[in-house]
């Protein structure tokens, strides 16, 4: 094991720990840069505070926009705690823990402060906790960024999974990546008037020679939307060609009929309070990312991989698995965007402790998306909210 000593400096949460040195433990990162974020995992025991012996820092970075934006903590060993930051800080993105060194994790970390520095964006709370780490400033030499950018990348199977990568990176502006995708001959920056974007869609269809590709790319920066058509030559391995071969603007409307797809509701009515609906409450809400609103409480779900780019038709959304809201109306609404999915999050309600609370009223597919235009609608209950819905279409 590769274990480093460090000073503790004072400061933030290690106020509290009477200790002056750090052992490292060990080290992780999610395997998800090619979706342009990844989360670090650094373990450091701290021998000279028997009762808070463990400290346990979180990273995320953003490669695109917002750089180094959160920082989490935990001094101690409390399983559920970790856990829970665990969950918050690397769930979502439905990527792999891979081993890094304290070496690479420093480089990685002041890599990722640089870029906040030259962007002008703050550092997140908690810098005397991480300050250490800076101390020593760390240079990989290139094959050292070879090895950990593998680290940082999940192994790709088939040529649209690589090109769907490739253009989100190309697309995000997020050059060094796009070209750890290709021979190191092709050009990148074939939309130079395009600020970094979000790859929203894209479909692939085969070219006229063997191993080329078409590629119609919905694609939005500062709520604009360009509908991009490229070429793409790969092998076996890379990609070796990449050609602009025209884009236009769309209106927000024709972006929203573009990325439209059916949804699928199941009502249930509570037989509790909707405070007894808790993150614990079923198995698949464990992992689920909550967010508050003025009508109730939403848990988004999602897929354990990222597995979607691996299609032909890829659509950034996908790896929702779906949603749960709790209504202030007393109702639990489940909504997914597959037949799958739903009866998937149908049978985790079923196999939890709360089923017996839930009395399930009905059941819906919508030709577009209506679950947030109900959260926002101010109506408590959602068959009112559809019987509204009808009779505006009607009238």
């Amino acid at each position: 094991m590769n274990r480093n000593n460090f000073t503790v400096l004072r400061g933030g949460l290690l106020d509290t720990a009477d200790t002056s040195e750090k052992i490292f433990e060990s080290a992780y990162v999610t395997n998800t840069r090619l979706m342009g974020v990844i989360s670090m995992y650094i373990h450091f025991k701290l021998p000279d505070n028997p009762t808070m012996s463990d400290l346990h820092q979180f990273f995320y970075f953003d490669a695109e926009e917002y750089g180094f934006e959160t920082y989490r903590s935990l001094l101690g060993d409390d399983p559920e705690a970790l856990e829970d930051i665990s969950r918050s800080m690397i769930s979502g993105l439905g990527g792999e823990n891979v081993p890094i060194t304290l070496r690479e994790a420093m480089s990685l970390l002041q890599e990722y402060i640089r870029f906040n520095r030259q962007a002008k964006l703050p550092l997140p709370d908690g810098f005397t906790e991480y300050e250490f780490l800076l101390r020593q400033s760390i240079t990989l030499t290139e094959p050292e960024r070879y090895v950990l950018m593998k680290k940082q990348c999940c192994q790709i199977h088939t040529s649209c999974e690589r090109i769907n990568y490739f253009l989100m990176r190309v697309f995000g502006r997020d050059f060094s990546v796009a070209a750890f995708l290709t021979d190191g001959a092709c050009q990148l920056d074939e939309f130079p008037s395009f600020k970094a974007a979000t790859l929203c869609k894209n479909h692939i269809e085969p070219g006229d020679t063997p191993n080329s590709y078409i590629c119609e790319s919905l694609v939005e920066f500062d709520d604009h939307y360009h509908i991009t058509i490229s070429t793409v030559q790969t092998n076996d391995s890379q990609i070796t060609e990449f050609s602009r071969i025209s884009d236009f603007k769309v209106s927000p409307a024709e972006a929203s009929m573009m990325l439209s797809r059916s949804e699928f509701i199941t009502v249930f009515e509570l037989l509790d309070l909707p405070e007894s609906f808790t993150k614990t409450a079923t198995q698949k809400t464990t992992m689920a990312m909550i967010h508050p609103h003025e009508s109730g409480t939403l848990y988004m779900l999602f897929h354990p991989d990222n597995k979607h780019v691996n299609k032909w038709e890829y659509r950034l959304n996908d790896d929702v698995m779906g949603m749960y809201f709790i209504s202030n109306g007393g109702q639990l609404l489940c909504a997914a965007y597959t037949i799958d999915d739903i009866r998937a999050l149908e049978h985790d309600l079923s196999n939890s402790s709360f089923a017996k609370k839930l009395i399930p009223t009905a059941k819906y597919e919508f030709q577009e998306p209506v679950l947030y235009e109900f959260i926002q609608s101010g109506f408590e209950e959602f068959n009112t909210f559809v019987d509204a819905i009808r009779t505006g279409e009607e009238s």
